[in-house]
């Protein structure tokens, strides 16, 4: 019988509407993993600690999915203005298990939201609002309406990097779907990738057997051969006789 391996993802609350309030995730994070060799398993928001770890160590692997903003409070400042819209539950229960993985050396993948949730839970810090704070002038969000697949902008990378060895690439267009971006880098991660605006794309920690997160959205881009070997190097990780 073949041995998937279980991969977490956290999902976000959707308020009630005409429907009870419910918990979920883009199925594009689905797609992308189960197309890798994954059995990926979403995770509810829960304040409960133990039930919580009751699920985490069954894992073999974690991705952080994108999403709302991380509340300033989390890495030191106050709030510019009106510019975050926070989920206060997300954010306790990403962190928590990003804590927890980092620690445990559980295989992670961060992706645009989940880059920016490793690097707060281990210390760094974020830019609130990238346009307004003045980091850049290209549109990295999706303000403009564009497909979510639609590759906006250039990265580089460090060829010595392990994403750019996983990926046999070290410069590719992006989607980009964020207006905020990683400020001060954690610590425990290095920074193995920019936008030409000098926008953070990618970090890693050398020191783990695989944590890797990006700012862009590579499961809406899961065509891409390039891409396929990112979650593939993810899915082997966290596999059997890792």
């Amino acid at each position: 019988m073949n041995r998937y391996p279980l991969i977490g993802l956290p999902t976000l609350a959707i308020p009630p509407g005409p429907k009870p309030p419910r918990f979920g995730i883009n199925q594009s994070y689905v797609r992308a993993l189960v197309a890798a060799g994954c059995a990926p398993v979403l995770i509810p928001l829960l304040d409960d600690d133990t039930r919580l770890r009751a699920i985490y160590e069954r894992l073999d692997g974690i991705v952080f999915p994108g999403g709302a903003d991380i509340a300033p409070e989390e890495y030191g400042e106050a709030a510019i203005g009106d510019l975050n819209v926070i989920e206060a539950a997300r954010d306790r229960t990403e962190l928590t298990l990003a804590r927890w993985a980092f620690a445990d050396d559980l295989p992670i993948l961060g992706i645009c939201r989940g880059q920016q949730v490793l690097n707060v839970a281990l210390g760094g810090s974020l830019w609130q609002d990238l346009r307004h704070q003045g980091v850049t002038s290209v549109e990295h969000s999706d303000a403009d309406g564009r497909a979510r697949s639609a590759l906006i902008h250039r990265v580089r990378l460090d060829p010595n990097s392990r994403l750019a060895q996983l990926i046999d690439e070290t410069s590719f267009e992006v989607n980009s779907l964020h207006h905020q971006a990683v400020k001060s880098v954690a610590p425990q991660l290095r920074i193995t990738g920019k936008s030409d605006d000098g926008v953070i794309e990618a970090l890693e920690s050398p020191e783990r057997r695989f944590l890797i997160a990006v700012q862009w959205h590579p499961e809406e881009i899961d065509d891409l051969p390039w891409v396929q070997r990112l979650f593939s190097g993810f899915a082997r990780a966290a596999g059997p006789g890792r």
